[in-house]
């Protein structure tokens, strides 16, 4: 097996179980944080290491490549909202900024080409049009982030979860879903496999409404600078 390929499956398991284990436990805390940044170095790996064999080794690069930039930059850009700011980062808000229009503008494009049979399968209209629309309102969200300054309470904290949920949603879709021929044979039942998937969306809505609609901060301890793993 290429080491690249044993690099991007590790880096992935890292990042899917790191990943639950922050979803789940008391936001803020020294668990959460040290599991976050876990999460935060698996999946830029996972991420970038995909994005290049997809480029690279021609692995449904349409569909990947776009997906790991995605990937990396949603987990940057909720990564960069809990951390102090610095000199450069205003220049990084605004590349990444462009990096996620572009995104979202090129799945926009890739729907559209599908919907008209020039391009790909014609059920790909549907990931497209919506990893299309997540990008642009996340591209949105940094266009917003810009003009304010920076964000603190309630914004800053659901900016920071739906990124890193959305970004935890692409890698269990990935595993579960996408790759369910290597799941043992017995257990390899869609409705089963989609469970943790959808459970990410689930919990990331609920943590969102107690943010963003109830105001309830209950089981959050102040998010500052992460500590080192």
């Amino acid at each position: 097996m290429r080491i690249d390929l044993v690099v991007h499956i590790v880096a992935g398991a890292a990042g899917i179980i790191s990943g639950f284990i922050a979803l789940y436990v008391v936001k803020g805390a020294t668990v959460h944080r040290r599991s976050g940044m876990v999460f935060v170095y698996a999946m830029l790996t996972m991420s970038i290491i995909g994005a290049g064999m997809a480029a690279f080794r021609n692995v449904a690069p349409a569909a990947n490549f776009p997906a790991g930039i995605f990937t990396a930059y949603l987990v940057i850009t909720g990564m960069a909202t809990v951390s102090p700011p610095a000199f450069w980062s205003r220049r990084m808000d605004i590349g990444l900024m462009l990096l996620g229009l572009a995104f979202a503008l090129t799945n926009l494009g890739f729907g559209v080409a599908t919907v008209a049979g020039v391009f790909g399968q014609r059920w790909m209209r549907f990931p497209f049009f919506v990893f299309g629309t997540v990008g642009l309102l996340a591209a949105i969200g940094d266009i917003r982030m810009l003009r304010s300054g920076l964000l603190r309470g309630a914004p800053r904290l659901a900016r920071h979860l739906w990124r890193m949920c959305f970004a935890l949603f692409i890698a269990a879709g990935s595993f579960f879903l996408g790759q369910a021929k290597v799941i043992p044979k017995p257990i390899r039942i869609i409705p089963l496999l989609a469970i943790p998937v959808v459970a990410v969306l689930v919990t990331m809505l609920y943590w969102l409404w107690r943010i963003r609609v109830r105001r309830s901060f209950a089981r959050i301890v102040q998010i500052s600078a992460p500590e080192p793993v």
